[in-house]
Parts: structure tokens; sequence; C-alpha cells
């Protein structure tokens, strides 16, 4: 794959359909790499012009704000603000939804006024749209669960994209006791991804992998890359990373398409 950055591309005058933004999970951790690649090679294959910002992206700020240090977030955003409109972005997709909830819910306050979707969304509307064609059966048969991430769900109130693409994929998807609105969280939110955590009966992450662990589902399907660090976790403190596979959704797509 060559992926342009949007410097080369306004240097030959072109203008990307989408940003995708890559995110410092998609850009430095090599988990979260391998959904950065495939994200962009589903968009490949569909031939759809999109464009990163390569060196000009940093962080959106999001640990910095939920961690306390206000300074640093809008030092942060500010330059991601003024680098977006200097390019005169109007639509962009994130694969993180930490990402996707600051770019979407907070730079307007400074300015950043963008179409944001995660890429579950995005990859749904190209599903309805008819431009995404996915061949059921890859997962036909296996028993799959989803982990609802709090940046997607109970801050943005988004379940169902996530839900229709597994749906899409054939999958037999079993359902946590916790989900949805009432999901649980995998502890990494709110910049706890960074930091230890505070004494307790027992770890967040521990908690949502023995949930996972009680559907007897053999893949559990992720959107978040905080979530796949923590979930992964999980599953190895229990010992059941032999029998419990971890996807992000457009891992799964890519092996449909």
């Amino acid at each position: 794959m060559t992926i342009p950055t949007m410097a080369e591309m306004v240097a030959e005058g072109k203008t990307p359909e989408i940003l995708f933004w890559v995110g410092c999970a998609g850009s430095y951790d090599a988990r979260a790499q391998k959904v950065s690649a495939a994200f962009a090679k589903i968009l490949t294959k569909l031939e759809i012009s999109f464009a990163i910002l390569g060196q000009e992206e940093v962080c959106t700020g999001d640990p910095a704000r939920r961690a306390g240090n206000e300074f640093i977030f809008q030092m942060l955003a500010n330059q991601n603000v003024q680098t977006l409109n200097g390019y005169g972005i109007k639509k962009i997709v994130a694969t993180c939804p930490h990402c996707f909830n600051t770019l979407k819910n907070e730079y307007p306050d400074l300015g950043g006024n963008y179409e944001v979707v995660h890429h579950t969304q995005y990859l749904n509307e190209l599903l309805k749209e008819g431009k995404l064609k996915i061949q059921g059966g890859t997962f036909k048969g296996q028993k799959i669960t989803y982990h609802d991430s709090c940046y997607m769900g109970r801050i943005n109130g988004e379940y169902e994209a996530p839900r229709e693409l597994m749906e899409a994929l054939d999958v037999d998807l079993v359902e946590m006791k916790r989900s949805r609105k009432n999901g649980l969280c995998c502890g990494a939110g709110g910049a706890q991804m960074f930091k230890e955590d505070e004494p307790g009966r027992e770890r967040i992450n521990i908690e949502r992998s023995e949930e996972i662990i009680d559907t007897n589902a053999s893949i559990v399907a992720l959107n978040c890359p905080f979530c796949s660090t923590m979930i992964s976790d999980g599953i190895n403190a229990k010992e059941k990373q032999d029998d419990v596979v971890i996807y992000d959704i457009s891992e799964m797509i890519l092996k449909s398409m």
C-alpha cells in the first residue's frame, strides 16, 4: 500500500474523500498498528480516496484532559485544529473511539468543526450503500461476543453499527450479561491506560474478561485499541489466550472481503 499524506495530496491538487485519523495507539502500539493496516487495506480495496496527516498528526489530547492537564490538551488540540483547518478537512474517520469522541465533541469548542465518524460507523455506511461487499461464511458457526467500548457506547450512543456489521458477517453473536448501555468498562478510559490502577477487590479488565469467558465465545470483537490491550491482558491473566481470539471488527471484515 501507498498511503498519501494530506501534504502530498494537496501538492498534487487533489482532495481526499476522507481523512483517516490514525491516532497514537494506531501509530505506535504494535497490536493497534494491525488495525490501522486492516482499515487502510479495506479503503484501498474499495478504491476510496483517503489520506493521513502523517508527521503532522499529534495526539488529540484526550488522555491529558482526562488526567486533568487542560493546558496540554489545549496545546495539542489547537495545533491539530490549525492543521485540519489549514487543509480544509471536512470528514474524518478514526479507528479509536477516544480520538473519535474528542474530535467530534470537544474540538468544535476550539474552532474545529468536522464530520467525525468511527470506522465501524463508516464501514456500516459503506455496507448500506452497497459499496462494501461482505462475503458471509468466514466466521459462520463461530460463537462471538462483542464488547461495547465506553466512548462509542454510553458516551456517544452508538451500539448498532458494530452489531449490524457482525450480522453481515453471519456470526453467532452472544451478548454478555452486561452489554450496550450497561456494558462494563475495560478499565482504560479516563487516562487510566497510563497509570497504575487503584487497589480494589479485582481489576476491571479481569472482571470483564471473566464475563467474556463465561459466554463460551471463541472470539471477542472490539472497536477500540485501549479495550484491545486491557481485554488481551485480562484473557492472558486467566490463561485463556488459546481459547479466545481478539479481533477488531475491521480485521474481521477484511478477512471476509
